[in-house]
């Protein structure tokens, strides 16, 4: 019913027109048709230089009143490093555009005008000038020229790869509908390698290779936090369909693509609260952030970076969204400490783990910084605690039944002995443990061996023999039950204990 009744009044409407029409040439031959073609030429001019003015005023006006709002003006300047270049060459192309646009409307209002109908006036055809052809071949090509080189120049500069040699980190951003898995390398700075033929949905959602140690320390956030000032390099794939990796705020976009991994490199400048101090400057940045509540915090206030994806990817393309955070380098440290491998919160000691029950580098040197906190805590002169002051060593192993070192243990030693080095008054006793299992004269000696073992090395290293105290205990002293493994393993140990610094 509403298709037929809107078919109606097209055709109604057509009818109209016909009748208006009619009456205008009826009227024309009333009046006269030379005098009302001259009036109605002289009417139609005013009325298009009347709209010209207006049209092209309402257009000066829009982009002042709005220039705040825009992306490069105001206080929405590139938040990146390569950003200014990119913005440069867009202010550069709407300069020339825009001289094109004005004098093109100014030239298609006036016209109509000049060149309005008027009795006793005659047309003047000139089929040809060679000057006028060159004029408008030879701007366009020059202005185009400009813009091109200028448009190459920043595509190579934004667009280079990381050198040999450059400091920077780098991230791993993939799509898919509908969200964005981001991926961090941890201590070793490095990301893993991947393979789709590995995935396996809610155990390894990339399909990460478990025996690429590179992996191991690898973890993922659900918010794209940056360090100001550092250079970041982000790998992008799309596990599906095509995607799109836009930071507007920094001036970076480029498509995620299924089968083809693409990258951006750029380096933050702004912090996430800096640009938020920079919109505070601006009156539309005080209005309250909810239109619907006008006790709401102002627009500056709940301001945040953003990540979107710019392509149509599926009907739930709006919930790609992900926030983005800039940070101090010192806030960033912090919150890279935090952050948990995936690998060991899900996969390790699994079926899925290829290095089950055995040590693996990662893991030592995450238990390694542990053990930095712990020994700059034992050793803080306002620290009272004296049971901060021995530290158990999780990180030295030895062969089975044996007190030789293995070479796992060279992590937690190298830490130790650079202790030493920084503390040279420190004196220490290194306690050997052992569970209850066997003759306790073997014990005691193995326990006794094992400590001698840790102290020779630091000696090796250069550390004074009279600074280290090393003391076998056997199963003496538990710190836990000896009738389940849990607990034997707790108790078979090396202990660092402080005796003075």
């Amino acid at each position: 019913m509403t298709a037929l009744i809107t078919i109606l009044s097209i055709i109604l409407l057509f009818v109209v027109l016909l009748q208006i029409a009619k009456i205008n040439e009826i009227t024309a031959e009333m009046k006269g048709e030379e005098e009302y073609l001259t009036k109605s030429a002289e009417l139609n001019g005013k009325w298009l230089i009347i709209f010209c003015v207006l049209f092209l005023g309402s257009f000066a006006w829009s982009a002042m009143y709005y220039a705040n709002r825009l992306m490069g003006y105001g206080p929405l300047k590139a938040a990146s490093e390569h950003g200014s270049a990119i913005d440069s060459m867009f202010n550069v192309t709407l300069i020339f555009t825009g001289i094109v646009f004005v004098i093109c409307h100014i030239v298609l209002f006036w016209f109509p005008y000049k060149f309005r109908y008027q009795k006793g006036k005659k047309a003047l055809f000139l089929p040809h000038d060679n000057r006028l052809e060159i004029i408008w071949t030879a701007l366009p090509a020059l202005v185009m020229t400009i813009l091109v080189v200028q448009g190459l120049v920043t595509w190579n500069k934004v667009m280079s790869d990381v050198k040999s040699g450059d400091e920077y980190m780098e991230i791993e951003a993939t799509a898919w509908q509908f969200a964005w898995n981001l991926r961090y390398p941890g201590a070793d700075g490095k990301l893993g390698v991947k393979d789709f033929r590995l995935i396996k949905p809610g155990i390894n959602e990339l399909g990460q290779d478990w025996n690429d140690e590179r992996n191991l320390d690898d973890y993922n956030a659900d918010e794209l936090v940056l360090p100001k000032g550092k250079k970041v390099r982000v790998r992008i794939i799309a596990r599906d369909v095509l995607h799109n990796f836009y930071l507007p705020h920094f001036r970076v976009k480029m498509d995620a693509v299924p089968g083809i991994p693409t990258y951006f490199i750029f380096t933050p400048i702004k912090t996430t609260e800096e640009f938020r101090q920079e919109l505070r400057k601006y009156p539309e940045y005080q209005l309250p952030s909810d239109p619907n509540d006008p006790n709401s915090e102002p627009k500056w206030k709940v301001f945040n970076y953003e990540l979107a994806c710019a392509e149509l990817c599926g009907k739930g393309h709006y919930s790609m969204r992900r926030l983005v955070k800039v940070v101090t380098p010192e806030e960033w440290e912090k919150w890279n400490k935090a952050q948990k491998s995936y690998y060991f919160t899900s996969i390790r000691n699994t079926d899925d783990d290829p290095f089950k029950g055995k040590p693996i580098k990662a893991e030592l040197m995450m238990k390694g910084e542990e053990m930095k906190s712990m020994l700059k805590k034992a050793l803080d002169t306002s620290n009272t605690n004296t049971a901060d002051k021995t530290l158990r060593l999780d990180n030295v192993y030895f062969e089975t039944g044996s007190s030789k070192l293995s070479s796992e243990s060279e992590i937690a030693l190298d830490i130790l002995k650079q202790t030493f080095d920084q503390y040279p008054k420190l004196h220490v006793e290194i306690g050997g443990h052992t569970d209850n299992v066997g003759d306790l004269p073997l014990n005691l000696k193995l326990s006794q061996d094992r400590a001698n073992a840790v102290k020779d090395y630091l000696v090796s290293k250069g550390i004074a023999a009279d600074k280290i105290v090393s003391i076998g205990y056997g199963p003496n002293k538990p710190v836990d039950s000896n009738d389940s493994d849990a607990g034997r393993t707790k108790n078979r140990r090396i202990e660092f204990k402080i005796l003075s610094f």
